[in-house]
């Protein structure tokens, strides 16, 4: 049996990402999404995969794909007079990779 990744990971790492799985032999599908904390833009990757190869690729992304630290402005104005606008830094993490592995029963390239 295949499988197919579907691997959630920031803007920031999504071109390197794509080339190392590219490098590697690995077709890849880009999809740009968006959401989670601050709804920040992502990319949601598919790769299809044999499964003697699943973690070679699972490898690839999580050495490409690390968490920092990032600052970013806070609005606080729930603190404030209505209209008051007021960001403060906020330390969040971003980077990383949400990632699905689904069974899949056939997969062809062609």
């Amino acid at each position: 049996m295949s499988k197919l990744i579907i691997a959630i990971v920031h803007n920031d790492d999504v071109h390197k990402l794509r080339i190392s799985l590219i490098e590697n032999d690995f077709r890849v599908t880009k999809l740009s999404t968006s959401g989670g904390f601050l709804k920040s833009e992502n990319s949601t990757l598919l790769i299809g995969v044999e499964d003697e190869r699943l973690q070679n690729a699972l490898d690839v992304i999580t050495n490409i794909c690390k968490t920092r630290s990032e600052l970013v402005a806070s609005p606080i104005s729930e603190f404030f007079n209505a209209g008051s606008h007021i960001g403060l830094p906020l330390e969040v993490t971003v980077g990383g990779a949400t990632i699905f592995v689904i069974d899949v029963e056939q997969f062809i390239k062609v």
